[in-house]
């Protein structure tokens, strides 16, 4: 039995210790999205942006396959006001999903991509096409994340 627990406790060791840290200096990557990680589910997690008479809000759920689900809505000075669902898959540190929303009356369905950087999601954006009624990111791998329009945590209002 002794031996049993000696030989677990130098494997946990042994495995603890060559886990490799993931830090990543300064500055925005545009690559392709990271594989996914292993990530637990992290329950309601809702982000915001405001600023010159915009708004962007961005709140969701991801279980344990990595899947999201939520809503996002765009208050922007100067065009329309859109909101509607979103469905998709965090791809390591990038949420890619499809939004579908309405605007003026009209549903329309798009891609959309935010890049999780130190606690803040930063919306990705790049060359789209129109595919089976959606719009969708040509090459997702050439995406460029605009850090002027960084949105950060904020507690999730409760469902009304």
């Amino acid at each position: 039995m002794k031996k049993l627990f000696a030989l677990s406790l130098i494997i946990t060791v042994g495995l603890v210790s060559c886990k490799k840290s993931d830090t990543v200096p300064g500055g925005i990557t545009t690559g392709a999205p990271k594989t996914a990680e292993s990530v637990e589910p992290t329950g309601n997690q809702c982000y915001s942006y405001s600023d010159n008479n915009s708004m962007v809000d961005l709140s969701f759920n991801v279980n344990s396959h990595q899947e999201v689900n939520g809503t996002l809505s765009y208050n922007l000075s100067g065009k329309d006001k859109n909101e509607g669902i979103l469905n998709g898959n965090m791809k390591g540190d990038t949420l890619i999903a499809e939004y579908t929303f309405t605007s003026e009356g009209v549903s329309s369905v798009r891609e959309v991509a935010f890049l999780n950087r130190e606690g803040t999601f930063i919306e990705g954006y790049g060359e789209t096409i129109e595919s089976n009624d959606k719009i969708m990111f040509k090459d997702k791998s050439k995406l460029i994340f605009d850090q002027k329009n960084i949105l950060v945590k904020v507690d999730c209002k409760p469902a009304q």
